[in-house]
């Protein structure tokens, strides 16, 4: 890139050298562009950082950040009103763990009902449903929920166990069905494959 720009620059001073400044406009124009350019193309453009190194941001940037660490807890919220008002942006709600859990159940449900109207075909997705408990068993079933739901923790596996009937898993297939079918039916509860 260097030796292209270099190229240029000497030809077009060559040429305005010869026609004692006599160029059409638009070879001024390129002149005058490439003698104000920097020399070397690693002024122009700053080298980014390297892996692992921490990343410069400009003042302007840092003083923004600055401003909003400063404000109150209502003038954030009227910044976050402003912005969204100046920027035409759309509130969207927090989905809660208990409805991600319950979302796939709920489109699940009519996709299985649809399945089972037109043929009498061997299903092969199940939905896990615990229904019962033994009171007995709770803090076994509890933990065997925990640890059949990903990213559940003690607090909402016991808040599910306590708000039985409840889909543990949906749209398994019929091995992981039975296993988890098994494993909580030895925890203390009763499960209904669907």
């Amino acid at each position: 890139m260097y030796c292209t720009l270099h190229c240029i620059r000497t030809s077009l001073r060559v040429a305005a050298q010869a026609h004692g400044h006599h160029l059409p406009a638009p070879a001024l124009c390129a002149l005058r562009t490439l003698r104000t350019s920097p020399a070397c193309l690693t002024d122009a453009i700053a080298t980014p950082p390297l892996d692992g190194a921490p990343k410069q941001y400009s003042p302007k940037i840092q003083q923004l950040v600055n401003d909003i660490t400063s404000l109150t807890l209502l003038e954030v919220s009227d910044l976050n009103e402003l912005l969204k008002k100046t920027l035409n942006i759309q509130d969207v709600g927090i989905m809660p763990m208990g409805a991600m859990a319950a979302a796939p159940s709920a489109g699940a449900a009519p996709a299985a009902e649809e399945d089972a109207a037109p043929a009498k075909k061997e299903k092969t997705h199940f939905t896990v449903k615990l229904t019962e408990l033994k009171a007995e068993d709770k803090v076994k079933l509890i933990k065997e929920v925990k640890n059949c739901i990903q990213g559940l923790n003690l607090v909402q596996a016991k808040k599910l166990v306590e708000s039985l009937p409840q889909e543990i898993r949906a749209n398994v297939s019929k091995e992981e069905a039975e296993k988890l079918k098994t494993a909580l039916e030895a925890a203390g509860g009763t499960v209904v494959l669907e």
